[in-house]
């Protein structure tokens, strides 16, 4: 855990059930309800993983891809409607 050199008060809102929670884990944890917010934001914001994006998705299903050794159709770019939404007549 950070230890500061000196503490920013701030104020913040929080729904009535969430409030009761921090307040149920202070008093089983025997501290104060902003130490335990404490600890709940310097753990989501310094040992979270970071959120995947589209393009994390897509090259992760691109290596799945490579290593199962699938290929699409060989016209797949010039065709790409076709399979997409059926053939056109």
């Amino acid at each position: 855990m950070l230890k500061a050199k000196h503490m920013v008060r701030t104020q913040i809102y929080l729904p009535r059930s969430l409030y009761d929670r921090i307040q149920l884990r202070a008093e089983r944890e025997h501290t104060s309800m902003g130490q335990v917010i404490r600890e709940l934001l310097e753990d989501k914001v310094f040992h979270r993983k970071p959120r995947e994006t589209a393009g994390d998705a897509l090259l992760r299903l691109a290596k799945l891809g490579e290593k199962l050794r699938f290929h699409g159709p060989a016209d797949l770019s010039t065709r790409l409607d076709d399979y997409l939404y059926g053939e056109q007549k």
